[in-house]
């Protein structure tokens, strides 16, 4: 079939990129879905940084890339050998395809799916190969899914089903930012009643991520964002303490307008100094976690004596930590209840052929989580 897909060619383009369009719409070709496979009719498409850091060229891909990753749909044809699902169902995608089989996947790790990572290297499908095409070439996807488009094929593996009567804004947001975010807080970090944690970034995932941690009953919420928008939006949502962390000088500053140190440290901006702010914060025999996709040379000098003498942890967290077939249906729980308000993280929205001026948007770091709405 011929659709419309927004196509990244170059990596490295400047901004603003309403001049410079490193993202161009394309009319395409798109195969049926194969086995185990569907075809999604594209609702809602979620603007997110790791789509920026690709278009920027801190995450290199393969190109040229049909670009996008989180986004809420609906179900317009199955491919042979499909169970569960159905056209119109609803579904939203998840950005690690999982194969169910390999070491990680069956040790309940599908962030670190095997055949899973190897297919998004390489821009392709879990059950591989590629199906999009442009004048004859073929085009890769990103992370399984190539959303910034009117349809999708993707494995079946990429999506998990949506039972609750959400609208497609808001349950794009499921997809990456808040599986991510209240992921990496209720998955890797456990933190429990009580606890005090520090995020550093407030986008999407950030939010989520203070989101989770109050509904967690964190006694302490330190919120660490330059956007004075975005800290005052934080305030409303439940942090205790909010830092500008342009107006922080020594560590003395920072654990002064933090309350104290905190149990986890969380850096969500992928920059290293988000990251080196989170591990300030966390206190003797804490946690610092990020799930920042800074460029894969970034590193950080780890004082080992300190993190012997202290206890200290470090890690990652990718995907939320989870498994996604059962985490979203819990995270939509708690939204539908009350305890998890994402619909406050919902931003600007823009039409496919406006995605540049919304990644420009997303640059700003002025905005939430901004989306492109397809019809």
């Amino acid at each position: 079939m011929k659709m419309r897909s927004a196509v990244l060619r170059t990596m490295g383009l400047p901004a603003p990129y309403a001049q410079s369009r490193p993202v161009q719409i394309e009319s395409v070709e798109l195969d049926p879905p194969g086995p185990g496979e569907v075809l999604l009719k594209i609702k809602v498409a979620g603007l997110c940084h790791s789509d920026l850091s690709v278009i920027n060229g801190d995450r290199p891909r393969v190109m040229p890339l049909a670009m996008g990753h989180e986004s809420s749909g609906e179900v317009a044809e199955v491919g042979p050998g499909v169970s569960g699902l159905r056209a119109g169902d609803h579904v939203v995608t998840v950005f690690v395809p999982s194969c169910g089989d390999c070491t990680p996947c069956m040790s309940g790790r599908p962030a670190l799916c095997e055949p899973g990572a190897r297919a998004n290297t390489v821009g392709e499908l879990l059950g591989g190969g590629r199906r999009l095409r442009a004048g004859g070439e073929a085009l890769n996807h990103h992370l399984g899914v190539s959303c910034f488009a009117e349809y999708a094929v993707v494995s079946t593996r990429s999506c998990v089903k949506v039972h609750a009567p959400l609208s497609h804004r808001e349950a794009a947001l499921f997809g990456c930012a808040v599986l991510t975010g209240a992921g990496a807080v209720i998955n890797r970090a456990h933190l429990k009643a009580g606890d005090a944690i520090a995020i550093v970034g407030l986008g999407g995932v950030g939010l989520s991520a203070l989101l989770a941690a109050v509904a967690a009953g964190a006694r302490r919420v330190v919120a660490v964002e330059p956007d004075a928008r975005k800290r005052d939006l934080a305030q409303t949502l439940g942090a205790t303490h909010v830092i500008d962390p342009r107006a922080m000088g020594t560590d003395a500053d920072w654990l002064a307008a933090a309350g104290g140190a905190v149990d986890f440290g969380y850096d969500t901006a992928g920059v290293l100094a988000a990251f080196e702010s989170a591990y300030r914060l966390t206190r003797r025999g804490g946690m610092t976690i990020t799930s920042g996709l800074p460029h894969p040379k970034t590193s950080f000098a780890l004082p080992i004596a300190q993190l012997v003498g202290e206890e200290r942890e470090v890690r990652g967290s990718y995907l939320g930590s989870g498994v996604p077939a059962i985490d979203i249906p819990r995270y939509i729980d708690l939204y539908q209840t009350g305890k998890l308000p994402v619909d406050q993280l919902l931003g600007e929205a823009f039409t496919l052929e406006q995605v540049n001026e919304g990644f420009d948007h997303l640059a700003s770091g002025s905005g939430l989580r901004d989306c492109i709405v397809m019809d």
